[in-house]
């Protein structure tokens, strides 16, 4: 890199430095990252009280969402030149101080456009908070406990997102939708306090990176896009829309100048130049897939549930919250003992337990019971706990010290971008595969035949008009589940497939740290 170090710059971090207290100092950083993750899903169940009370329509709801999405994503991939400006200590602490800001902001919000705007600001400081907490729990953990701490992450990963919507219904339902956001306020003051004051003193290598202006211009037009086309596409009919034809072409041009530059640049804003390491690309490409492929599970069951079996908000929040149960009790134990296994087995043995679990789906109908979809998350369950914290540890291993925020929020920011394609392309797979079945259905029913009426009516009581409507709902439920299945039966496949990334990368799988672990270069 042609950065050089700041004059009086502190020296590197010695491998030894430990917080005074290991566990609270790991509390706070838990703490901050479940923070974050939860609001990536806190609001959505409560978009419509938010738009009612705001004065807001339904498709401006959605920029809450989008307008997290959007900055969330442009700011991930921005961690490793943030990191050696301003170190990991720094950067943790005003990330994620600035976020209690913004969520201050967010529940104090009069208007739609203020709370998109604070929605706004509050996925950009977010972006760095996640990748940086993974670097600081590695740095300040023993080698033979990194494990731990890496599997720790993972349960929140995994926990935080499930409990977002139940979470956010069950504020929204019993005091004010304005609490989804308030609840940060003390979180990320204990989280910011804690971990400061117990790392003052952590040595960190500082730079002063030249700005690559060209580089995160394109990155935030290229990203920003990118995020918008995926968020409205479904809503907007996609390439039949005008606007989503002038995005996909803004995008790709972005996009395209961004990776030529970035390869080229002597000191590029994100070092794409991670991806010469095998374990870390093979890993990233593992984590994407999977992780796609996990969040169209996540997208489309609650909607299956509530859509199709008639099931609320909240009781469709219960059936799927047991593929929360086992990460839960089972992460202490990967974490502890992962590290004597290949952990390209455990991975295996996850998308395997993953995909076992799709193909149950795929032979679900509408007259499953809540028991039966219960025990298929559970089971889903075993699979995610043994998924992110191999992953993770094995897309890590061969960077170097130096590397890892920068590779961490470059993986997140993939992970991310994967999840943003996956509830964009299931959705829509859905929707048109219950069109296709549902006109194959119907082809050879005839208003003109006399059975076909003489039927219909009996259906309607005797009214052909009523049972018209009720041969129309039962055809389309029809559909849609059988569009749902075929879903499932590609994501079984799917997940088979992502073991084959695995086992591109090569042991050993033990992460880094050593004297430069500040992100510094």
């Amino acid at each position: 890199m042609s950065a050089t170090a700041t004059a009086g710059a502190a020296p590197a971090p010695q491998a030894g430095f430990r917080p005074r207290n290991i566990p609270l100092t790991t509390l706070g950083l838990a703490l901050a990252s479940f923070m974050q993750v939860l609001d990536l899903t806190i609001a959505n169940v409560s978009l419509p009280t938010i738009s009612g009370n705001l004065g807001g329509s339904a498709n401006q709801a959605t920029w809450v969402i989008t307008s997290f999405a959007v900055s969330n994503a442009i700011a991930l991939p921005l961690t490793g030149w943030l990191t050696r400006h301003f170190g990991e200590r720094k950067l943790f602490v005003w990330a994620t101080f600035l976020f209690v800001i913004a969520s201050l902001l967010c529940g104090l919000a009069n208007s739609m456009g203020l709370l998109v705007a604070a929605r706004a600001l509050q996925g950009f400081v977010a972006g760095p908070m996640y990748p940086i907490t993974q670097a600081l729990l590695i740095s300040i953990y023993p080698p033979q406990k990194r494990g731990q701490a890496i599997a720790l992450l993972a349960m929140v990963t995994v926990v935080a997102p499930i409990a977002g919507p139940i979470l956010g219904g069950w504020i929204t339902d019993n005091y004010s939708w304005e609490w989804i956001f308030f609840i940060n306020v003390p979180i990320g003051i204990f989280a910011s306090l804690v971990v400061g004051s117990q790392l003052r003193g952590r040595p960190e290598k500082l730079e002063k990176p030249k700005m690559d202006y060209v580089g995160l211009i394109t990155l935030v037009i290229g990203v920003g896009a990118l995020q918008i086309l995926l968020d409205l596409g479904n809503d907007e009919d996609w390439f039949r829309s005008n606007l989503i034809v002038a995005l996909s072409i803004i995008s790709a041009i972005a996009l395209a100048v961004f990776v030529i530059w970035e390869l080229t640049d002597k000191d590029p804003i994100v070092n794409l130049r991670l991806f010469r390491h095998r374990n870390f690309s093979a890993g990233t490409a593992a984590m994407v897939v999977a992780y796609a492929a996990f969040f169209s599970v996540g997208i489309l069951v609650p909607l299956w549930l509530q859509r199709n079996l008639g099931f609320t908000a909240i009781w469709a929040g219960f059936a799927t919250a047991p593929i929360g149960i086992l990460p839960v009790l089972l992460t202490p134990f990967v974490g502890r003992y992962a590290h004597k296994f290949d952990l390209r087995w455990l991975a295996t043995l996850a998308f395997i337990a993953m995909s076992l679990t799709s193909f149950a789906r795929a032979g679900f109908n509408l007259d499953v019971d809540f028991n039966h979809i219960a025990m298929v998350q559970l089971f889903q369950g075993f699979g995610v706990a043994l998924f992110f914290m191999p992953v993770l540890q094995i897309l890590l291993s061969d960077l170097q010290p130096h590397e890892i925020a920068a590779g961490s929020g470059l993986a997140t920011f993939m992970r991310t971008l994967g999840g943003s394609f996956a509830a964009s392309l299931t959705t829509y797979a859905w929707t048109e595969r219950g069109a296709v079945h549902h006109a194959h259905m119907t082809e050879k029913l005839s208003a003109y035949d006399p059975n076909t009426v003489a039927t219909v009516t009996q259906m309607g009581g005797g009214d052909l008009q009523r049972g018209a409507a009720m041969l129309e709902r039962l055809i389309s439920n029809q559909a849609a589940q059988i569009g749902f299945n075929e879903i499932f039966h590609l994501l079984g496949i799917i997940f088979l497939v992502v073991i084959l990334f695995v086992w591109m990368a090569k042991p050993p799988f033990t992460a880094k740290v050593g004297p430069a672990a500040s992100g510094g270069h």
